[in-house]
């Protein structure tokens, strides 16, 4: 488990208005590695920190706890949570969640899902008696989404901005670089796939056809004049500009294939540039090659 700056786990606590996407920004947290806990009574936080903080063993960057206002005696529980934990150390990080009356209600008319104050009141007034609960929760927040206009890819982006913790290369955009052969079919987890069949083939050197991409003499053969030099040049111009689109929009993983006719030669050699091109990048990136031993 990921270790914050004073030794302890991060620790998340998110919450907010009730259908302002709170459950959608925990699943982010999900896929940002975090061990996430929804409907979390505010009471049990410190027990629950206090247990994960021992477990060195897990794989996880941190916990994020989702709660909400359904108990009756909430603030009162959550100010006492907050002086628990300062005695152990720690100092959650607090999400709070919004969005305008007009989309809470549209969202509630729509799922037909009861309001957590609704009962005695209104949906309207369960509403705003909801914000009015909260507001001293916002106040103590350390970031305030409006997910008025966002998708879940805007909060990624967003948290993933506003947090360095949230930065490590492990968590975000992952690369995963193929090399294969079309005879022996496409990958079909593959995002971005290249044809290399017009690079000199190294399968006709009687010397060369042996050996693999992986080897000197053979990416030297296909890389080391034109048009090889060239497109690789181009192609890690091509990726460099792409990437940061793509982790720009929350995208976790991205898969691109290179392939040429056998999937040992030519797609081999251009897989090893570009994974070495890109191993030292901000981005975690992996290299298999498919059909290398195949005939």
């Amino acid at each position: 488990m990921t270790q914050a700056a004073d030794g302890h786990i991060p620790v998340v606590i998110l919450t907010g208005l009730s259908g302002a996407g709170k459950s959608t920004a925990l699943k982010v947290f999900e896929d940002l590695g975090f061990l996430s806990v929804d409907g979390m009574p505010p009471g049990l936080i410190p027990a629950v920190v206090r247990l994960f903080d021992t477990q060195a063993e897990l794989h996880h960057r941190g916990l994020t706890l989702g709660i909400d206002v359904r108990q009756s005696d909430f603030l009162a529980q959550w100010d006492e949570t907050l002086a628990q934990c300062a005695t152990l150390g720690i100092r959650p990080r607090i999400v709070f969640v919004e969005c305008s009356r007009a989309v809470l209600l549209r969202r509630y008319a729509a799922t037909r899902r009861p309001h957590p104050l609704e009962g005695a009141l209104s949906l309207d007034a369960a509403v705003d008696r909801e914000r009015a609960m909260l507001a001293p929760v916002r106040e103590q927040a350390e970031l305030v989404l409006d997910t008025t206009g966002y998708s879940i890819h805007d909060l990624r982006r967003t948290l993933q901005e506003k947090w360095n913790f949230l930065r490590d290369k492990r968590w975000g955009l992952r690369l995963y670089i193929l090399s294969f052969g079309f005879k022996h079919g496409v990958p079909t987890d593959a995002d971005l796939v290249f044809d290399l069949r017009f690079l000199p083939n190294p399968h006709f050197e009687e010397a060369l056809q042996p050996l693999s991409g992986k080897d000197e003499p053979v990416a030297r053969f296909v890389l080391g004049r034109e048009p090889g030099d060239e497109f690789l040049r181009r192609q890690i111009d091509y990726l460099n500009f792409l990437l940061p689109l793509y982790a720009r929009e929350g995208r976790y993983r991205l898969t691109i294939a290179f392939g040429c006719t056998g999937g040992r030669h030519r797609s081999v050699a251009v897989a090893e540039a570009v994974f070495d091109s890109l191993r030292n990048s901000d981005y975690a990136v992996f290299l298999e090659h498919r059909h290398i031993d195949l005939k």
